[in-house]
């Protein structure tokens, strides 16, 4: 079975949801990683996405094949940025293995010295399809208006 996330926190590991993004920066990697943050510090949102990635990418994983899986956490922040932004494989690997902020979002630290070769994020970012997006997106819009109702409500008290 696939892992949603990596065991056994590194030494240098930041945590994910004390990561800080540059407010100002007006590249799309920091907005679209705030999405998975916010995911990942709320238990229940989490659990509902994980159980989409679960059915939809653990399932169809070819078990016979020896090529070495991310775990189902980088699957999904790989691939959701790749779709988001139409990466091809290689500029997607060049960011996994080098830009900071998303080397902590995977949950790399700094002394980390794990590289991901191309053909491992290939084989494993191309699981995530947008058919699977789509269902973890309508997850998180439905997480939206209930947080929208909560506080709408509370103003009204």
């Amino acid at each position: 079975m696939r892992q949603l996330f990596e065991p056994q926190e590194q030494l240098d590991e930041v945590d994910i949801s004390a990561i800080r993004f540059d407010g100002s920066s007006r590249d799309d990697i920091p907005r679209l990683l705030r999405a998975p943050q916010h995911i990942y510090i709320t238990p229940e949102l989490q659990k509902a996405v994980f159980e989409i990635l679960e059915q939809e990418i653990a399932e169809n994983v070819n078990r016979s094949n020896g090529c070495p899986a991310m775990n189902l956490w980088c699957v999904w922040v790989l691939g959701s940025l790749r779709l988001y932004t139409n990466y091809d494989y290689e500029h997607l690997r060049e960011l996994a293995n080098r830009h900071g902020v998303l080397l902590q979002m995977q949950g790399h630290g700094p002394y980390d010295e794990h590289i991901y070769r191309r053909q491992t994020v290939c084989d494993n970012v191309s699981l995530l399809t947008a058919e699977i997006l789509d269902q973890v997106n309508q997850v998180v819009v439905d997480a939206g208006h209930q947080l929208v109702k909560k506080r709408g409500n509370s103003r009204h008290l």
